[in-house]
């Protein structure tokens, strides 16, 4: 079945990324990063990657973007405690993906470029890296990779899986097709209970399915980070160590305006108050600081500190380092909520003991931040007068902040050790395989 299913794939594959090239192409113009190892993306290796990666059985963690390569590190760090000569290679699909994953390289841990699911680009990557496991993080299932990586003898998990309400009704529609690929799979790591009948009723095999909690929500403490090196940063600005500081994280595009008329209208009971945006498409920043600008806010960037004027707003321009920045505020806005459907990881900012408020569009965490809402860890606000109501009210009151981080941090204890539970299964199941 597997056999036929891959034929229809790879008839289809190609001919869909025909339809979206004009897409991809502009996008490549847009962001122009696409070029960066870009052979990488069909298999081909320089020879000095060729030879850190090639034929040593490394494990090999697939992640998509910056989310779930900070999930992987995490999953990798915890592996490596508990069998220090076990080495990776860690692929990701996007720029800003690989940047993050290219600062933890190491002798023992190689990033590269995940390659398109071509049968001979898989087949290629496969046959160079020959992996011992191949850990896919949350639920990017590429056909090709996986069966060849399975041909090879690889044992595959997906781990950290969540499986929204769209996803399954998609999966629904094709289970004829998504059933026997889900299948070849050794183990499913899943976030939720809840989530065991539905994978079952997508026609998964039930022991492959393990409850082990979110690695992404397995916060521990807020970062040290941010008062050894963050803190020092905005004390230099002339940020005041009474000022309140809000914070919009990962927002996306129409979001900084929004925060940016939203601090004006604090000022008038704040004037000290401080805002940093950090955008999720770095790339954006050019154009977010010309609409602050416009708006006579004086604004400093991360990278291209300006002048000695105190500015109003902090603009991150930077590539994974929103977690420590986190630490550094007094409320955090949840980016990707208002303007855009989808949100960003709510349990970070939480773990940093700051109260956290999102728009109504949270659908790519709606289990978790409807627990929040039920046991008041968080605030939904609709629009901007919401917003900036919202945040009015937690400034004024030190003990509610305290009281909805307390409550989210409550509903975030199911998934603490998440990220032990998946290194033993892991394990498990790689000695199940060599029993």
């Amino acid at each position: 079945m597997i056999s036929a299913i891959r034929f229809f794939y790879n008839l289809v594959y190609p001919l869909v990324l025909v339809v979206l090239l004009p897409t991809f192409i502009l996008h490549m113009l847009r962001r122009g990063k696409y070029r960066h190892k870009f052979f990488q993306r069909f298999g081909l290796y320089s020879a000095s990657v060729r030879k850190r990666i090639a034929g040593d059985r490394r494990t090999w963690v697939h992640a998509v973007s910056v989310g779930e390569v900070m999930i992987a590190l995490r999953l990798i760090h915890a592996i490596r405690e508990s069998d220090a000569e076990r080495r990776f290679v860690l692929s990701t699909t996007t720029s800003t993906g690989f940047k993050v994953a290219a600062r933890a390289k190491s002798q023992w841990l190689e990033p590269i470029y995940n390659p398109l699911d071509f049968y001979f680009c898989a087949r290629a990557a496969v046959r160079t890296i020959r992996p011992r496991q191949l850990i896919l993080v949350e639920a990017e299932v590429w056909p090709n990779l996986v069966c060849e990586a399975r041909a090879r003898g690889a044992r595959i998990a997906m781990v950290n899986t969540r499986l929204s309400g769209r996803s399954e009704r998609r999966y629904r529609l094709l289970r004829f097709l998504t059933a026997p690929l889900f299948n070849v799979l050794d183990l499913l790591c899943l976030q939720e209970k809840e989530d065991v009948g539905r994978w079952k009723g997508l026609g998964v095999e039930p022991q492959k399915l393990l409850v082990t909690g979110s690695i992404k929500f397995d916060e521990q403490a807020a970062s040290r980070r941010a008062q050894r090196d963050f803190l020092p940063i905005l004390r230099n600005l002339g940020v005041s160590e009474a000022a309140p500081v809000l914070l919009g994280g990962s927002t996306f595009e129409g979001e900084e305006e929004i925060l940016a008329r939203v601090l004006l209208g604090l000022r008038k009971e704040w004037p000290e108050i401080f805002l940093i945006i950090v955008p999720r498409h770095v790339e954006r920043s050019d154009q977010i600081a010309s609409a602050c600008l416009k708006m006579a806010l004086r604004v400093t960037r991360r990278m291209q500190p300006s002048g000695d004027e105190k500015p109003d707003i902090l603009l991150v321009d930077t590539t994974g380092e929103l977690r420590d920045w986190y630490a550094c505020a007094t409320v955090v806005f949840i980016g990707k909520s208002l303007t855009a459907r989808g949100g960003q990881n709510p349990a970070e900012p939480v773990a940093s003991g700051v109260p956290v408020v999102f728009g109504p569009l949270m659908t790519n965490f709606r289990s978790l931040t409807s627990q929040f809402l039920r046991e008041g860890g968080a605030i939904e606000v609709a629009d901007e007068v919401a917003l900036q109501q919202a945040c009015a009210r937690l400034l004024r009151d030190s003990s509610l902040r305290s009281e909805m981080v307390k409550n989210a941090m409550r509903c975030l204890a199911s998934h603490h050790g998440a990220t032990q539970r998946t290194v033993a299964a892991l394990k498990a199941m790689e000695s199940h395989s060599s029993s």
